[in-house]
């Protein structure tokens, strides 16, 4: 097999690697067994954590003070890239943002979301890539389009225990030029709003939600859809992708009437992928776990699915329960016998480096 050029679009392996740090890796394996390879870098995300490097990694990062999800002061980072505002919504109200012992999707806002879009829209922006992922929070957006000038009549900081008492939506105070806006929101799950496969029964326990909690959470969802068909006449119940972002993507599409992207795609068409990919040997893709979810949107399988026949192996950390896709090669770069030592960046990226390598030397056999 001829390996002239090789592309490499690699997510990040979350808690080891960034997805820049882990296509390094896979680079300086590739230039040690092949020194003459043109090698391309794709960093890549699927709508969650590094969405913001992914996409807008040579563009100039806009830091602001903004309300963290318990309405404490945090920094936050985004860019605007060919006049549209990137933004990943766990800049504000990500997970990692609440420290274990005060998770609570009951408490948590989306309100900081709100304030980025806004300095990004006082700036005259008028278009906006919203990355959904990583969440802490399970307020339908509603601390976010508070933070626009909507009031539910829940008070200035909406959390998901609120849900359940807004009946009606009141948009006299939301600027004007909001509605010149286009909103676009890449996420990497088809979770319906509500119900038992919706935002709050899927994706609240990992917030802090004991099963409670769930119960209301899910039950303020319903509530506040039905508040949305009402005003609005539209049903997002069953929305495919809606319950992104503890139910933000609904929200969005339903007030701001925003499209639903794969976060892959929004990652791989903005890099251009297509024309990058065309005339090259080989593709390296990957990520931290795959398993059952990683055709369901993760970003080996977005890669698989774009590389235009491109032969493509994907690298991942652990392998479990992972169906057949089509990958030339679908490696396990850790040994199992001691998880906690292989999570270490240094460690990880030696594995990686070590796979590859050893992978490259099989195909060049053939």
């Amino acid at each position: 097999m001829e390996l002239r050029k090789i592309v490499i679009a690699i997510d990040s392996f979350k808690g080891s690697m960034t997805s820049a740090e882990a296509a390094d890796s896979i680079q300086n394996a590739i230039l040690d067994v092949i020194p003459d390879c043109a090698v391309v870098k794709i960093p890549m995300a699927d709508g969650g954590e590094g969405t913001l490097e992914a996409i807008a990694s040579d563009s100039e990062k806009i830091k602001l003070t903004v309300k963290g999800p318990l309405g404490e002061d945090v920094c936050a980072s985004y860019a605007i890239k060919n006049g549209t505002a990137v933004i990943e919504m766990a800049q504000a109200a990500g997970l990692t943002l609440v420290s274990p012992e005060r998770r609570n999707p009951m408490e948590t806002s989306t309100f900081g979301v709100g304030q980025m879009i806004m300095d990004a829209g006082e700036k005259g922006v008028r278009k906006f890539l919203i990355g959904l992922g990583g969440s802490s929070t399970n307020d339908a957006g509603c601390g976010m389009l508070r933070a626009m000038g909507f009031d539910f009549g829940v008070g200035d900081f909406p959390a998901g225990k609120d849900l359940a008492l807004i009946e009606s939506v009141d948009e006299s105070g939301v600027p004007g030029w909001l509605r010149e806006c286009e909103f676009s929101i890449a996420c990497d799950v088809d979770t319906p709003f509500c119900g038992e496969d919706g935002a709050a029964c899927v994706f609240a326990p990992q917030k802090g939600a004991d099963e409670a909690m769930v119960a209301r959470l899910d039950g303020g969802l319903w509530s506040f859809a039905k508040v949305i068909l009402k005003k609005y006449g539209k049903d997002i119940t069953r929305l495919p992708g809606a319950g992104a972002a503890g139910g933000m993507g609904g929200t969005l599409v339903a007030l701001l009437g925003a499209r639903i992207l794969s976060g892959v795609d929004a990652v791989l068409d903005t890099s251009g992928f297509d024309d990058i990919v065309k005339g090259c040997d080989l593709v390296f893709t990957g990520e931290g776990r795959m398993d059952r979810q990683t055709p369901m949107g993760k970003v080996p399988f977005g890669v698989l699915r774009r590389s235009h026949g491109v032969p493509v192996v994907s690298l991942a950390g652990r392998i479990d329960d992972c169906p057949e896709m089509g990958f030339l090669r679908t490696v396990e770069i850790s040994p199992r016998d001691n998880i906690e030592e292989s999570m270490k960046s240094e460690v990880a990226k030696s594995n990686l480096y070590k796979a590859t390598k050893g992978i490259l030397l099989s195909l060049l056999k053939f």
